[in-house]
């Protein structure tokens, strides 16, 4: 797996907790989406999304570390795994207007199995029996979470874009560890945000000449629908991308990956607090996932 930064290495359970939190910021983003998707159009949302995303975080890491860690930082390889991030952002996209959204969420849910295998070609990273054990809990909480729904998948195009993505996500997270070598989480976030809002502008910009996007309609939008678009910036991006990588770095990304597949119930307790409903199909879904966690990491023997 991926090294650990040493001044920032964490124990498992502290990991695991990060990568808990960066879910929960992720999940937010989700019910957002609904207030702004309609009026901004999937592919100008992407790149407006990264694009104040990189807007929020470059002052702040100005600021905080410094003129110097923004000349000394290897920008080829930021821009680069923010590119890779920010074109599989806009192939999901894609992949979802070909598709459905629950075969998003299917595929979506493969993302440690994409995850570990990438670790084990690339970080010689050992499979083992708990590992294989954890991982088929935490695949089977994500299907699980979509209940009946799960058996709607539609293989096509699509679908094959969304596999793309995932894969895209996975590397471009493996490389922002690896590439940048003794830079703080929020330098690393903030130079592939960089590289994301570049990649998913210039696909946006290719896209809508060829009547694949359509011009974003910003008259149309309120109060509300600005409100959605911070939470869906700030929450749903900036803070669970810096949460993601500092769990990425202590955890590797197979291993963080597990988490992504509770995202449901995460959605569906925000939906509890605007008035929704319990649902126990995504409940069950995350209690396995908390297994597969568990019997992976191999942390009911303490070794946090």
């Amino acid at each position: 797996m991926t090294s650990p930064s040493p001044a920032l290495s964490m124990s498992p359970w502290r990991a695991h907790m990060v990568c808990m939190a960066a879910m929960i910021c992720w999940s937010t983003g989700l019910p957002a989406n609904t207030f702004v998707m309609p009026i901004l159009n999937p592919m100008p949302l992407a790149g407006l999304r990264f694009l104040l995303g990189a807007l929020v975080l470059l002052p702040i890491w100005l600021w905080l570390d410094g003129w110097q860690s923004l000349k000394q930082a290897n920008w080829r390889n930021g821009l680069g795994a923010g590119a890779v991030i920010g074109a599989g952002g806009c192939l999901v996209i894609l992949g979802q207007a070909w598709t459905d959204p629950v075969t998003v969420a299917v595929i979506s849910a493969t993302l440690p199995v994409v995850g570990l295998a990438t670790e084990i070609l690339l970080d010689a990273r050992k499979l083992t029996l708990a590992l294989l054990v954890g991982l088929a809990f935490a695949v089977a909480g994500g299907i699980l979470a979509l209940g009946t729904q799960a058996t709607g998948v539609n293989f096509g195009l699509g679908a094959l874009l969304c596999a793309i993505s995932t894969l895209f996500y996975t590397l471009g997270s493996r490389w922002t560890i690896t590439g940048l070598p003794g830079m703080s989480h929020l330098g690393r976030c903030s130079i592939t945000m960089i590289g994301g809002a570049l990649s998913a502008c210039l696909i946006w910009a290719v896209a809508q000449p060829l009547g694949l996007s359509q011009a974003p309609d910003f008259g149309a939008m309120g109060t509300r629908e600005w409100s959605a678009l911070l939470i869906f910036v700030v929450g749903s991006l900036v803070f669970s991308q810096i949460l993601w990588v500092t769990a990425v770095d202590s955890l590797g990304v197979g291993m963080a990956a597990l988490h992504i597949n509770a995202t449901p119930f995460y959605v569906m307790l925000i939906a509890m607090s605007l008035g929704g409903s319990w649902n126990w199909w995504q409940a069950g879904g995350a209690a396995l996932v908390a297994i597969g966690v568990v019997v992976a990491q191999g942390l009911w023997r303490g070794k946090a």
